[in-house]
């Protein structure tokens, strides 16, 4: 195996887990309403659970206010049931027979907690994916070093290219953690 290439797929996978990390904080709500907030939402359609931006439009025209726009109004109770029956979400939908309306409610202060640990557990789902990722590369480049397929200067060296990138990475993450705990607790 190149040796490069252990190092280049090292920080491919790097910045995945921290794309996905990204990704997972913004299904947290803040004190805001965004449409983000209902991509884990599945609705059961036409037999088979879809997720909610494959059924209906979602859009968030207020500040406290996401509005759900089923593309066939058929769908309606059952868009207006996966998200109540969400529990992790903690939203009362109601419809007019055409659209979804799901007031946000503020914050409360038990509930900010309770979000900004959840912060702090994707954070450590994040950094156990690094961690893992880190540890599969440095176990090729010490199967290269045993195979004598690179010395022991670049082995080093690979290593220490592995451990940047990861840290470069690691700091990302918690500067994104802490924003958004920031986000969350912020009245």
């Amino acid at each position: 195996m190149d040796p490069n290439k252990i190092v280049s797929d090292a920080q491919t996978k790097f910045a995945q887990a921290a794309e996905q990390f990204q990704t997972n904080l913004k299904s947290l709500r803040t004190g805001r309403a965004s449409a983000s907030m209902l991509d884990g939402v599945m609705v059961e359609a036409y037999g088979t659970p879809m997720p909610l931006n494959q059924v209906a439009t979602v859009t968030a025209p207020e500040a406290q206010l996401i509005q759900i726009s089923p593309f066939d109004t058929a769908n309606l109770q059952a868009i207006v049931s996966a998200i109540r029956d969400n529990q992790s979400l903690g939203l009362n939908p109601s419809d007019d027979g055409r659209i979804v309306r799901v007031p946000v409610p503020a914050l409360t202060e038990e509930r900010r907690r309770d979000l900004a640990k959840q912060v702090g557990q994707k954070q450590e789902d994040c950094m156990v994916r690094l961690r893992a990722v880190r540890h599969e590369a440095l176990d090729a480049v010490n199967k290269l070093k045993k195979d004598k397929d690179v010395g022991e200067d670049d082995a080093k060296r690979l290593e220490k290219q592995v451990d940047d990138a990861m840290n470069k990475v690691k700091s990302e993450v918690e500067v994104g953690a802490k924003a958004k705990e920031a986000d969350i607790m912020k009245v």
